[in-house]
């Protein structure tokens, strides 16, 4: 499907420097501990170890196996264990390590699940307001297969933040996600935010995989229909061969014209850059809403 070899170089504005040092350990020490999983290292972030270095991470909920097939996420795929019912007890023990004030989750996409997982975030979420009603979680959210009780359950939970991206252009969904639609997940977004009007909601796209700038515009602007608060937009960078190549390098400036459209679209929270990631320094882009 995808060419053995990407026929592009790698531009200098999506290579950074890996920190390293006494934070990264502990991070990936502690969450060891614990027997947690972070989006973090099963998709091999290009931000993970600045991550670590500044106390930042994004758990990663039911395991470290996904039942969806993305073209570009190197997240293994297959048959999943069940939910461990001790996992948001784990979680809030790894937070009080770490002494984290703000919590990002989020989960690999179970679609064996009856809720697609919808139960554990909410018992993450209570969990974790219960240690500390002053801590801030923000949920990256699948799509639930378009479940209304599950989304509710969620919602319900009362999470600071609930982003769900719609990661890619309509055009490009066979491609990049066949097991998602492009009209659902935007209605993911709607729901959340007609089932708690305060809520803030977020999502991302990834550029690079083939898009047009007047698809992403639009995209945008469905983003806004749907009420959605806070973008983030960044490179799609390939995993390995097997994965979706990369078509073009977004450049920076290309980049920042994104961000001055997304925020005379009105988004609150805007975040676009080569390296950015949904969850990187989700708090940041929260405060400078």
């Amino acid at each position: 499907m995808f060419e053995s070899i990407d026929k592009l170089r790698t531009p200098f504005w999506v290579k950074r420097p890996i920190p390293h040092g006494e934070k990264v350990r502990r991070i990936r020490s502690v969450v060891r501990h614990w027997g947690l999983h972070t989006v973090c290292e099963s998709a091999a972030c290009p931000n993970r170890q600045d991550c670590y270095s500044q106390g930042r991470l994004t758990f990663m909920l039911l395991g470290s196996i996904c039942t969806r097939h993305c073209s570009f996420c190197r997240v293994e795929t297959g048959r999943p264990l069940p939910p461990d019912p001790a996992e948001p007890e784990r979680l809030c023990q790894a937070v009080k390590e770490l002494e984290l004030k703000y919590v990002v989750i989020t989960s690999v996409c179970r679609d064996d699940l009856p809720d697609g997982g919808a139960a554990q975030f909410a018992r993450a979420i209570g969990v974790l307001h219960h240690h500390n009603l002053s801590i801030g979680v923000e949920v990256l959210i699948p799509d639930f297969q378009g479940s209304q009780s599950a989304l509710e359950k969620v919602v319900a939970a009362q999470p600071s933040a609930l982003n769900h991206n719609v990661e890619t252009i309509p055009r490009l969904y066979s491609e990049v996600r066949p097991q998602a639609k492009y009209l659902r997940s935007l209605e993911v977004l709607k729901r959340a935010k007609s089932l708690d009007k305060g809520l803030l909601t977020k999502s991302g796209l990834m550029l690079g995989l083939g898009e047009k700038e007047d698809e992403v515009i639009a995209v945008m602007e469905d983003l806004r229909e749907a009420e959605c608060n806070c973008i983030t937009l960044g490179q799609y960078l390939r995993p390995s061969l097997k994965h979706h190549q990369v078509v073009r390098y977004i450049t920076p400036d290309e980049f920042a014209q994104y961000d001055l459209i997304a925020r005379k679209m009105g988004f609150l929270g805007v975040a676009s850059g080569p390296l950015m990631r949904s969850s990187f320094n989700a708090i940041d882009l929260l405060r400078a809403k």
